[in-house]
């Protein structure tokens, strides 16, 4: 504390002049400000006299009293730094963690983080290792493929989804405004001496030097805590040359980071700032806070300024999603911790990166679109099961769905393809105005499964067994109205009446399916052609009857042989579509065996024509759609 006694100027200079370092062993080894607490007080009246007396008129260009001062500046410079270091000790764990989420957010916490969400990948591919490797998990550690072994050409090339934070430095002394969190980085008695220090030099014209050390010393205790966060020194070009699968743990890191630097990194170096250097000039606090923070604020943006100007493909949109979101709720709190004129800078980088994620997110959405319109595999899947493009879309938009308030926010238009009438055969048609009322996402997501329907069909016709076409489309309608119903929210944007629409799809591809089937094969069991002239009651025509007993059989088990092979994954659609065979097959072919039998027993090697009972056929169409081969004889029980 500051003497009311004045010293004569001659008192003081011998103060100054002791604590030269430049001319003293002892001034060099000694720090004022760590001895006794009376020393520190009679050197700071000595540099208070010292600039009293360069304000006098009189003695203001005598050289003796320039020399002191500059002495006196330097010596104080020094003194100044060696409390900022000896006070910058690394930021401790608790605050560390984002205090809206409660994650430590350490480079070693995220570390097990990802090792833990790894072991889960390696668990979920064991327990679904026939899905395609090209479709792997999403950013939300969900599967984008749920089972499927088979893999169309050049699907896998169109989309590929690897889908899927001393001992007095840091007190309890928080002042919250919204979230933000700020600690006391320093202690009170050091802030005190640093801001007596502050005073001395800036009124002494020594501003440039005391916001210099500052910056120095406070930058590299903000570099410390970035790399305990995990935050690397990349350049945009780094972020933009590392794989896609690098930067999604990345983001993850950064954005838990991210919150951690603006609540409560930042804003608490802010308030040291203001704790020092508050009224002792204008903007100072300002200045030394930029001087601190403007350059690890730039490096913790450019890597989210570098993910929103990256190339663009499906993959990414959901950790976009999930920068923009992150970084729109800190908006807010980057408002409140740059709020001067000389930090408009950050606000504005921050509020231009938000933006472009948005254009990004809405620009990847819209791609998307078109490349599930225009995907171009042609080999066709086998025994017409879910193709690895319907599993991919489904998944994808039900993952979308989880973002509906954020999209339905950045989506101001319907889709960029597709009308009514639109006149181009690579397009559907869809008539938008059945869909008003709708959210914009939700107009999206409609749209994108009526251009995957679209593809499915193009796609079908390469099946040269049209009953196969029809089962193809059936079972890829039936997954995306599945995947729809599964998904509450989903099912909401979508609509019940959409929903309604897709069921009577897949349904009425079953019929084709049957109707291309078993028509023919039903026709074997006919009357017409069995009886001879002269009427009905003058007999039946054992040649032709044996001869329409012989298609029936060679009919069915070319049917059986083929279908059976043939796949529907979902064990329900597959039961009821052999419920409803068997419910056209099995009573026309017992109808048909009780009306005729007794005219091919009563001849020659009945066995030949009549090789199946009705218990025979019911155990066959158990057989169908199960995707394995059966020996090209029917299993017959005993007769």
């Amino acid at each position: 504390m500051e003497s009311p006694e004045t010293l004569p100027f001659e008192t003081a200079e011998k103060i100054i002049l002791r604590w030269d370092s430049t001319a003293s062993e002892e001034a060099r080894e000694k720090m004022i400000f760590d001895g006794d607490r009376q020393e520190v007080d009679r050197y700071l009246q000595a540099v208070d006299e010292i600039q009293r007396s360069m304000s006098s008129a009189s003695i203001s260009d005598d050289p003796k009293v320039n020399c002191a001062l500059q002495i006196a500046m330097a010596r104080l410079e020094d003194e100044f730094r060696n409390i900022l270091i000896s006070h910058t000790n690394p930021i401790e764990a608790d605050s560390l963690i984002d205090p809206t989420s409660l994650h430590f957010t350490t480079p070693e916490d995220e570390e097990d983080h990802d090792q833990q969400q790894q072991q889960q990948q390696q668990q979920d591919t064991a327990a679904d290792s026939s899905s395609s490797s090209s479709f792997s998990s999403a950013s939300k550690q969900r599967h984008l493929n749920d089972g499927d072994s088979s893999e169309a050409d050049g699907c896998a090339n169109l989309f590929r989804f690897n889908s899927g934070d001393g001992a007095s430095s840091v007190n309890s002394s928080y002042r919250s405004t919204s979230s933000i969190r700020e600690i006391d980085l320093i202690p009170s008695e050091a802030v005190y001496d640093l801001r007596s220090i502050a005073e001395r030099m800036i009124s002494s014209g020594y501003l440039r030097e005391c916001i210099q050390v500052y910056g120095s010393v406070r930058k590299s205790a903000v570099d410390a805590s970035f790399r305990r966060l995990g935050i690397e020194k990349l350049s945009i070009g780094d972020v933009q040359r590392l794989e896609w699968e690098q930067l999604e743990a990345k983001i993850r890191r950064w954005i838990r980071a991210a919150k951690v630097c603006v609540r409560t990194l930042f804003a608490s170096e802010k308030k040291l700032c203001e704790q020092i250097f508050d009224g002792v000039g204008t903007a100072i606090d300002d200045a030394c806070f930029m001087e601190t923070v403007k350059g690890p604020a730039i490096q913790l943006f450019n890597f989210a300024e570098a993910i929103s100007i990256s190339r663009r493909s499906p993959e990414k949109l959901f950790k976009i999603l999930d920068l923009h979101d992150a970084l729109m709720d800190l908006i807010p709190d980057i408002d409140v911790v740059f709020d001067s004129k000389s930090s408009e800078s950050i606000r504005i980088q921050a509020a231009e990166i938000l933006s472009r994620l948005a254009e990004a997110a809405r620009g990847i959405l819209s791609e998307f679109e078109n490349a599930v319109l225009r995907e171009p595999s042609k080999v066709p899947v086998p025994g017409g099961t879910i193709h690895p493009l319907t599993r991919y879309v489904m998944n994808y938009i039900s993952l979308i769905s989880d973002y509906k308030q954020t999209l339905n926010e950045l989506i101001v238009s319907k889709p960029s393809t597709g009308s009514r009438y639109s006149g181009d055969p690579s397009t559907p048609d869809m008539d938008f105005t059945e869909l008003e009322g709708k959210t914009p996402l939700a107009i999206h997501l409609i749209w994108i499964i009526v251009i995957l329907q679209f593809n499915l069909d193009g796609k079908s016709k390469h099946y040269k067994d049209a009953s196969l076409s029809h089962l193809f489309i059936m079972n890829n309608v039936h997954y995306i109205v599945q995947k729809v119903r599964g998904s509450p929210e989903l099912r909401q944007m979508i609509g019940d009446e959409y929903l309604k629409r897709l069921t009577g799809k897949f349904r009425q591809a079953a019929t084709s399916y049957q109707r291309a089937t078993w028509v023919r094969v039903l026709y074997c069991l006919r009357d017409e052609g069995l009886h001879v002239s002269g009427g009905f009651s003058s007999g039946v025509s054992r040649s032709a009857l044996r001869e329409r007993f012989k298609s029936f059989n060679a009919m069915f088990e070319e049917v059986h042989r083929t279908q059976a092979v043939w796949l529907i994954p979902d064990s329900q659609l597959r039961e009821e579509l052999r419920i409803s065979i068997s419910e056209k097959l099995i009573p026309a072919y017992r109808s048909f065996l009780g009306r005729f039998r007794s005219h091919i027993e009563s001849g020659r090697h009945p066995e030949n024509y009549i090789k199946y009972s009705v218990e025979d056929l019911e155990d066959a169409v158990l057989d169908f759609f199960e995707g394995t081969p059966v020996s090209q004889h029917l299993r017959r029980r005993s007769q």
